[in-house]
């Protein structure tokens, strides 16, 4: 096994490159041997083994930077620099991260986790090793999605003004999670490619620099680009811009790369290396279906398929019927996503009504004031995306949505804790940053059928509302509890004394076991369905504080800023005996892991829970 003598950064270099097809395919098994079992973005990392290799046969680890966009296809570039054995914990907690991590390797120069960051991180890499007179190559590796998002063209623009060596590589698979969409996908799919063009072009630059004030010349050559190769050349975008274009080049020929990793250390400003890649190449499943694959579950190697198939709805999957149910009802319901149909469940709405559809491509930003847009148009939009996503467009939803008053509806999935993705993708602060918003009106339901309920609310409330709902299997305790959702009110599942438990969203089912545990005790316990974060439902807290000697706040989001907080703000204004007790995340970053382990190991299970209401009862 050529593997076998990888144990190392830059071990690479002591394969022949006779040996680089077989040392491919070899990486390719072990990634899908290791993810069939672990899970994990299987699709984006075959599809760069052969760019990666190339990467690390050219490149000096950890001297030379290489900055992984997202982050999502560094898998072969962690087992080149010797975390092979870390594969067996993949995303696990306390394993190995299933992005780059500054704290694992030295080879990681920087943390990546959210798309289209890597040009600007890059930059300031390239600075920082330029004022220090340093020498090595800094590399930025960015996916033809990322590149739609709108901090990679500022990044550009920016590095367009470099009069040193940079390098980007443009890794083009015609894929971010879902198929690309929009102007920068389209052009890219015109680019051809252009050797002769370029060799030409270094010939007669190389020959005018020799004669006398052959450099002015060719500066002014430089000035004054013709029309005739903006025709003739589509990587004159790039170049229009300041940035020398070289490609495309097949992403799956380590030699051709090579040599074109050559010329760009050559050249003194910003280059564009254009690579095309297959996402999923060499695992059929993952080539015909690249979007299940891009982060996928433990499955069967001969199949593809899910070693555990789903056999109850999630959220998203209650979310995607609501919506479709909602679009028949309504003209005016439209829906907005940012790259991700499939992820956030908006797939169904789009072929029911591609019309009153649009994925706008990695840009939320753009997504939430476009609602916006909509909305001002008359119309009514739901604007779906991950909860670590959306903080993204936190300026846009105060300047474009919240002072306009716009009855925009947020709907947030993978909030709480999402798991294996880790700090980068955990969507523990949504409820802090949307409820600090004037305007906004924040809701998380107990159940699938509040979901549906919250949802129809909603749309009908003609302003700014945020509702957000966790990752994973839909809760379908508590049918019997379908109180009609009114604005700023709670609703009361149990009614008790001494204990009163005042739950958010997902919490609420916790609530319903710690009420169990604390039976068994002998305390009688409430439980309270907040339902709303903002507003908070301050009748509730005061009957909580009048009827039970202690308030129990519980939420899954950071404890600053978050429900709790509000709940307390009220609260010390009232006088009561009772005593309040606030349940949420503590003020820090969670690491990737199972879900139930996440929540034991910083104490918002039920156990956990018990134990400190217990504590404080003694």
């Amino acid at each position: 096994m050529l593997l076998d003598n990888i144990n190392k950064v830059n071990d690479i270099k002591k394969i022949t490159p006779e040996d680089y097809p077989a040392l491919a395919e070899e990486i390719r098994q072990f990634l899908i041997e290791k993810i069939s079992k672990t899970g994990g973005h299987l699709g984006s990392n075959l599809g760069a083994v052969e760019l990666t290799m190339a990467l690390h046969i050219a490149f000096n680890l950890p001297d030379d930077k290489i900055i992984w966009d997202v982050g999502h296809q560094s898998y072969t570039h962690k087992l080149l620099t010797g975390r092979r054995e870390g594969f067996e914990n993949l995303r696990k907690y306390g394993g190995m991260s299933g992005f780059p991590k500054r704290k694992e390797s030295d080879c990681d120069c920087f943390d990546t986790g959210h798309s289209s960051t890597s040009i600007s991180a890059g930059l300031g890499l390239v600075k920082a090793r330029d004022i220090q007179g340093q020498k090595h190559s800094v590399i930025s590796v960015i996916g033809d999605g990322s590149l739609t998002g709108g901090m990679a063209y500022e990044a550009l623009n920016n590095a367009a003004k470099l009069d040193t060596n940079f390098i980007i590589v443009l890794n083009d698979n015609n894929m971010s999670i879902s198929e690309n969409v929009g102007g920068i996908s389209k052009y890219l799919n015109n680019i051809r490619t252009a050797d002769t063009y370029l060799d030409i072009k270094e010939g007669v630059y190389n020959t005018l620099k020799e004669m006398p004030k052959g450099n002015k010349v060719v500066e002014g050559i430089r000035k004054a680009k013709s029309s005739f190769k903006q025709l003739v050349v589509p990587g004159m975008f790039f170049e229009d811009m300041g940035i020398t274009y070289l490609g495309p080049v097949d992403g799956h020929n380590i030699s051709a790369m090579l040599r074109m990793f050559q010329e760009a250390k050559r050249v003194r400003n910003t280059v564009i290396v254009h690579v095309i890649t297959q996402k999923g190449k060499g695992f059929e499943p993952a080539e015909r279906h690249p979007a299940r694959f891009h982060g996928a579950e433990p499955f069967d190697i001969e199949t593809g398929l899910p070693t555990k198939p789903r056999t109850t709805a999630n959220y998203t999957d209650i979310f995607s019927t609501v919506m479709c149910k909602l679009g028949a009802r309504d003209e005016k319901v439209v829906a907005i996503t940012a790259a991700m149909p499939d992820g956030t469940g908006l797939k169904r709405f789009r072929n029911m009504y591609p019309d009153r559809f649009f994925d706008v491509g990695i840009a939320e930003e753009h997504a939430v004031t476009f609602a916006a847009g909509l909305a001002a148009g008359g119309l009514k939009p739901v604007v779906a995306i991950y909860s670590s996503f959306l903080q993204r467009a936190y300026d846009q939803i105060i300047h474009d949505v919240c002072i306009q008053n716009l009855p925009v509806v947020f709907a947030i999935d993978r909030a709480g804790l999402v798991g294996s993705d880790g700090e980068t993708h955990q969507g523990i602060f949504d409820l802090s940053y949307l409820s600090s918003i004037p305007g906004m009106h924040v809701m998380a339901p107990k159940n699938k059928w509040e979901l549906s309920d919250m949802l129809k609310f909603a749309l009908s409330l003609n302003a700014p509302v945020a509702l957000r709902y966790p990752r994973g299997e839909a809760y379908a305790g508590l049918q019997e509890y379908r109180m009609p959702i009114e604005l700023g009110k709670a609703e009361a599942i149990y009614l008790e004394n001494e204990i009163c438990l005042m739950a958010v969203g997902s919490m609420v089912k916790t609530a319903v076991e710690v009420r169990k545990r604390l039976h068994e005790e002998g305390f009688s316990c409430s439980v309270i369905n907040a339902r709303f974060v903002k507003p908070i439902d301050e009748n509730a807290v005061e009957y909580a504080a009048k009827h039970h000697r202690f308030l129990v706040t519980m939420e899954e989001n950071v404890a600053s800023g978050g429900f709790g907080e509000k709940v307390r703000e009220y609260f010390d204004g009232l006088t009561t005996d009772c005593k309040l007790i606030n349940i949420a995340i503590p003020d820090e970053y969670v690491e990737h892991g199972n879900v139930d382990l996440l929540k034991k190991e910083i104490g918002i299970d039920e156990e956990s829970i018990t134990n400190v209401i217990l504590a404080e009862m003694k």
